[in-house]
């Protein structure tokens, strides 16, 4: 492995998005330039942009990514990364695809996105797609008595949120989730190791993305707010795998909500993956450490 190199990093030091679509336009690039969607895993099916519900100015889908076999398959709703302004569930079809080789029956969701839909949009309907996923895992072939939730960065703030709010619904029952590089408590956001991003990039980034999401002018109530910085409501979280890279700016954050996590007598395992940037998932031919991940929170998930 090559220590300290971070292709997302080289990017956006090299091209500083101007705007959200610049934003987004960069990181689609980046993600297919780096061929991280091809090559895919043999499964059983891959359906794309089912529709959970219609909006006003967007639609509520969903990609399925099926598992070869006759199941029923023990379930995972993965929802994408991408900084609440980008990224779907094209841009994370290869993880999707892992996870469904793996045996899991994938509803990958394709939320709202901000600035367009901001806070609570987002989250609502994060919460909207587990309850779907729930009323119609029988037509997939899916035991919704297995359900687990997981996701990345944005994602995984989104997973940790949804997971703790629904924690007392009498219909979705969350067994484990997965907490990939994600967001919980957004005082401890950008605490990197390593400045691997040029900081002037890095706060403009910063801002594009949490400014979107939750407003230029938020306040502490607006980041306290569990639907947010969901290590306020961790005691009502189910068991979790936590996983981060060491150059990550958020694996201050990961640590935070572990340690609350043993505290509470929850529990949950760690991974902190070494000179691993935000995003190796994405990058399997590059870094080894993204399929070894990928194994152990199957393992997880078995477990």
């Amino acid at each position: 492995m090559t220590e300290n190199i971070d292709p997302l990093a080289n990017i956006f030091n090299e091209r500083v998005p101007k705007d959200i679509n610049d934003f987004r336009n960069i990181l689609e690039e980046a993600i297919e330039s780096s061929g991280a969607n091809k090559n895919l895993p043999e499964i059983g099916n891959y359906l794309t942009e089912v529709e959970i519900s219609e909006k006003e100015d967007h639609s509520l889908t969903t990609d399925i990514h099926i598992p070869k076999g006759e199941g029923p398959f023990p379930i995972l709703v993965y929802f994408h990364g991408g900084g609440w302004i980008s990224g779907s569930p094209k841009s994370h079809r290869k993880i999707c695809h892992r996870f469904a080789e793996a045996g899991f029956l994938v509803f990958n969701v394709d939320y709202a996105l901000a600035p367009e839909n901001p806070f609570p949009q987002g989250f609502d309907e994060c919460c909207e797609s587990l309850r779907w996923v729930v009323a119609n895992a029988e037509k997939y072939n899916g035991d919704s008595n297995r359900l687990s939730v997981g996701g990345d960065s944005a994602g995984g703030n989104l997973t940790a949120a949804c997971a703790a709010s629904l924690a007392d619904d009498s219909e979705v029952d969350i067994k484990k989730i997965l907490l990939i590089y994600g967001v919980f408590d957004f005082s401890s956001m950008g605490q990197a190791s390593d400045n691997v991003l040029d900081t002037q990039a890095s706060d403009l980034m910063m801002e594009m993305m949490v400014g979107s999401y939750l407003g230029s002018e938020r306040d502490e109530a607006v980041l306290s707010d569990p639907r947010v910085s969901p290590i306020h409501l961790s005691d009502k979280l189910p068991p979790a795998h936590i996983l981060c890279g060491t150059l990550d700016g958020l694996m201050a954050g990961s640590k935070l909500l572990a340690e609350k996590l043993n505290s509470q007598g929850i529990k949950n395992e760690e991974f902190y993956y070494e000179n691993m940037p935000h995003g190796f998932l994405h990058f399997e031919d590059f870094f080894p450490e993204s399929r070894q991940a990928i194994d152990r929170m199957v393992e997880f998930l078995n477990g």
